[in-house]
Formats: C-alpha cells, sequence, structure tokens
C-alpha cells in the first residue's frame, strides 16, 4: 500500500500543478483587461491584441488595443473601438473584416477618428458578440499600397468586462 501511493506522488503533483496553472490562466484572463472612462464620460474596458503589428521593415512593432465602451446617458450606449499607433486612411469610414471565434469574416464599415488612428463601431450588436466569443480578428486595410493589418484578441473575460460596465453605466448588458 505504501509503495502505491509513493508511485503515486509525481502524478498527484502533476495534478496539483495542472490546476494550479488553470487558475492561475482564469486570474490572468481577468486581469488583461483595463478599466477605465474616456473625455466623452464613457466607462471603458481595454484588451491589447494577442498579435504584433509590424511597422516599415518589421523591425519595430505595436499591440492595437480594442476597448468596449459603455455610455450612462447619451447615445450610442455601447461601442466597440480599435486603438492604433498609425493612421488607416483619409475617408471617415473604413471597411474592416470581422471575424469571432474563426469564423467568417463579415465586412462591417467602421467610422475613423483621431487623426485616423482609432476605428469605431457603435451599437449594441458590436458589443453583444464579444461576450460570449472566445477570439475576434479584425482586418482592415493600410492604404492602397500597403496590405492589409491584423489584430487578434483572446477575449478571455469578456462576458465580465461587459458585466461590469453595464453596471457600472446602470443600462442593461447587450
Amino acid at each position: 500500500m505504501v509503495g502505491s501511493v509513493v508511485g503515486l506522488r509525481p502524478l498527484l503533483g502533476m495534478v496539483l500543478l495542472a490546476f494550479g496553472c488553470g487558475a492561475a490562466r482564469a486570474d490572468d484572463a481577468a486581469d488583461r483587461w483595463r478599466f477605465g472612462s474616456a473625455s466623452d464620460g464613457s466607462i471603458t474596458a481595454s484588451l491589447s491584441a494577442d498579435s504584433i503589428i509590424a511597422i516599415g521593415s518589421g523591425a519595430l512593432g505595436y499591440r492595437p488595443v480594442l476597448t468596449i465602451a459603455c455610455r450612462p446617458d447619451g447615445e450610442p450606449q455601447w461601442s466597440e473601438w480599435l486603438q492604433l499607433n498609425d493612421g488607416v486612411a483619409v475617408a471617415n469610414t473604413i471597411t474592416v473584416a470581422v471575424s469571432v471565434d474563426r469564423g467568417e469574416n463579415v465586412k462591417e464599415d467602421w467610422s475613423v477618428s483621431n487623426g485616423s488612428r482609432t476605428l469605431i463601431r457603435p451599437g449594441t450588436d458590436a458589443v453583444s458578440r464579444l461576450a460570449s466569443a472566445k477570439h475576434l480578428r479584425l482586418s482592415w486595410r493600410f492604404g492602397v499600397i500597403t496590405g492589409r493589418a491584423n489584430a487578434d484578441f483572446f477575449l478571455a473575460g469578456a462576458g465580465a468586462a461587459i458585466d461590469r460596465l453595464a453596471a457600472e453605466c446602470k443600462i442593461a448588458t447587450p
């Protein structure tokens, strides 16, 4: 009996380590969201992309930031936006290909602001699709010649972040 228990120690250690790592990952996912507010009174939750957008020859790069926002009063009550380091367009809108959980790309028109460094998609539908999603990919054209850029987001904790925003804004969850 003692021999069989001793033989199980390494297995028990691996099981405990696996449970500990799983709990750490869950905590890390919740910690990835950053809460704050915007100058227009919106309450925000932001998440950095898991992918890096290369600049120039690829020696430099950055992670775009996805922000979910709610407004306690005013319209739209919900919106999401993508903050970039580089401008993308001179027009007021840009077409963004959106893929949720590696599904089919859906093309949407997003507003462009902040010196063409912020892409905005207002509306409840923009936020509601993120609540139960695990992955979001946004893809857009930087210019006629430059090509496309992609931003991938691991959305663990998005549902909890949206619930928290709704509670702070005192509005319905999308």
